[in-house]
């Protein structure tokens, strides 16, 4: 089923086909290289990075020092110049891979200490509401009638009955 835009009408022309190629949202390449970024920076920050790290750096040397001189590729005697190269090459892109990641994760941070300071704010309104209300409710029931007040009231109204019945019957004897 074909989809139609929001935004056109029908009585007027389509525009320029697209390619054939879908373009990408550019905001989607942003963020798939940011997500290759962390995942670099979260590599790098392993042990088993380091241990491989080791690894390569130890098989290199030993590589170059151990090994027939025709097999070299990297002399000892100059102090392993090609690894020196290919540790600075890899030291100056993971320093700007690594600075990516704590640029998205500072962004993120960001939000949510933006969210938590909205929820804050949302749960000191609502507490302040409550507290209004719990001061309304104090209020109401200190102006209610207690059941000795009831009592008491209700006892005055039975002497005046009483007497009322009494004067009645003085009346009526007299």
């Amino acid at each position: 089923m074909a989809r139609v835009r929001q935004d056109a009408s029908l009585d007027a022309p389509k525009g320029l086909r697209t390619s054939v190629i879908p373009r990408r949202n550019p905001f989607e390449q942003n963020d798939r290289f940011g997500r290759f970024t962390e995942w670099i920076a979260r590599a790098m920050g392993t042990p088993w990075f380091i241990l491989g790290l080791t690894v390569f750096v130890a098989a290199w040397m030993l590589w170059n020092t151990l090994l027939p001189t025709a097999w070299r590729f990297d002399s000892a005697a100059l102090g392993f110049i090609a690894l020196t190269l290919v540790l600075s090459l890899q030291a100056s892109y993971a320093a700007p891979l690594i600075l990516l990641a704590q640029n998205r994760q500072d962004d993120r941070d960001r939000v949510q200490i933006e969210q938590d300071r909205q929820r804050a704010e949302r749960n000191l309104a609502d507490t302040e509401y409550l507290a209004r209300e719990v001061v309304a409710l104090r209020l109401a029931v200190r102006d209610m009638a207690t059941k000795d007040f009831i009592r008491a009231e209700l006892r005055a109204l039975l002497e005046d009955l009483e007497k009322g019945d009494a004067a009645e019957n003085g009346r009526a004897r007299a």
